[in-house]
């Protein structure tokens, strides 16, 4: 039967994973942006891309809810899963409508916060009761 850190180690490399897949696809998400933007016969390409990152980035809230629940992990990475999704939302939004004045910054925020996650994920610092010295 597996313990509690071996479950909690399990948990936390399906959450790499899965934050690992969105930055991979926000970043390719922005090539395919430079590639629209140089080149108008691209649009399927990006469109394709917005779908990825969509159901990537609701991959990643059910991977952080069941990470946290049955490991009793911090819900952080739920917050912060669900506030991505927020932004995907709004950044698809904003994509349909054409508004290239708040899509394109959006887009780099969502780089820069995904690539922070990232960071975050793979350092292995958490927040954590300070062992007692006996």
């Amino acid at each position: 039967m597996p313990t509690r850190t071996t479950a909690k180690q399990g948990n936390l490399m399906f959450l790499r994973a899965a934050t690992t897949v969105q930055t991979v696809a926000v970043f390719v998400q922005a090539i395919t942006a430079g590639l629209l933007l140089s080149s108008p016969g691209h649009g399927a390409l990006h469109s394709a891309g917005a779908y990825t990152v969509f159901v990537v980035t609701v991959l990643h809230l059910i991977v952080a809810i069941l990470t946290w629940r049955p490991g009793g992990g911090s819900p952080g990475p739920i917050l912060y899963a669900a506030g991505f999704l927020g932004l995907t939302l709004a950044q698809v939004a904003l994509g349909i409508a054409h508004v290239k004045t708040l899509h394109i910054p959006l887009g780099v925020l969502m780089f820069g916060l995904s690539v922070l996650q990232l960071v975050w994920i793979w350092s292995g610092r958490r927040a954590s009761p300070p062992s007692a010295a006996y």
